[in-house]
């Protein structure tokens, strides 16, 4: 349930890769309990708005906030601040040589420090929450992508993120594989996840999100309600955008 507390703040965000400016003058408020999807076309910039949010680019103006804390290189807990927010990619990353639950424990047990018992009950309810339980013992090959991204989303979660970030988690799965990966998203939404999404599901993206942002070129073009946004969007481009796609089955 999304509250009137402030999770993150950006404020004024320029990203640049060399002479190229990728995000300009970005200004987003993401609240306690908010899902915020943000669309726009390929190379528009929102992945890389996710990555800055992360700590894994650089940016060269503005500022993020996330709990009246900055996120910058300069900051000396900046390592503390990170373990805050939770990123699930396109690619899985899960370790090979690691089984399911090695792989999920390792970030709890290794950065936070926290107990090896308590960290695998977690992960193992975790686990059974996305119906993978039974898969705690094997190895990543033995999974299909839906599954790999499954883990992925509980060694996540069991960090105890302040925020989650994903970025297109489905766009390298099989369609029918699409689906698992989706309901789980819409559970930890209903259970007061916060969460950045960038998605090209335009299905999904209308029945999990509070807000939606879309962005071109770099910048905010629009910004409202998913019924509002998928019904009458304000701007000529972000109707473009939505003249791709095809709502009859939202």
């Amino acid at each position: 349930m999304k509250s009137s507390e402030k999770l993150v703040e950006i404020k004024n965000l320029r990203k640049k890769f060399e002479a190229t400016t990728v995000l300009e003058d970005i200004s987003i408020d993401i609240h306690q309990g908010e899902v915020v999807v943000l669309l726009g076309p390929s190379g528009c910039g929102k992945s890389t708005l996710l990555r800055c949010i992360n700590g894994l680019e650089n940016i060269q103006g503005g500022v993020i906030i996330l709990e009246g804390e900055k996120l910058n290189e300069q900051t000396k807990r900046i390592h503390l601040v990170r373990q805050k927010i939770g990123m699930v990619f396109q690619s899985y990353d899960l370790f090979p040589h690691m089984t399911v639950l090695e792989n999920i424990i390792l970030g709890p047990c290794k950065a936070q420090k926290r107990a090896k018992k308590e960290v695998v009950k977690e992960a193992e309810e975790l686990l059974l929450r996305v119906g993978l339980f039974d898969k705690k013992d094997v190895y990543p090959r033995q999974l299909s992508g839906g599954q790999k991204q499954r883990v992925a989303i509980v060694r996540a979660l069991c960090m105890h993120p302040k925020l989650m970030l994903f970025d297109e988690v489905t766009a390298a799965l099989d369609p029918e594989m699409v689906r698992e990966v989706l309901d789980v998203m819409l559970k930890l939404a209903k259970d007061g996840t916060t969460m950045i999404i960038v998605t090209h599901e335009m299905q999904f993206a209308k029945a999990i999100a509070d807000r939606i942002i879309f962005l071109d070129h770099g910048k905010i073009v629009e910004e409202s309600e998913p019924n509002v946004f998928f019904s009458s969007p304000r701007t000529e481009r972000a109707k473009q955008f939505l003249n791709l796609f095809e709502f009859d089955a939202i």
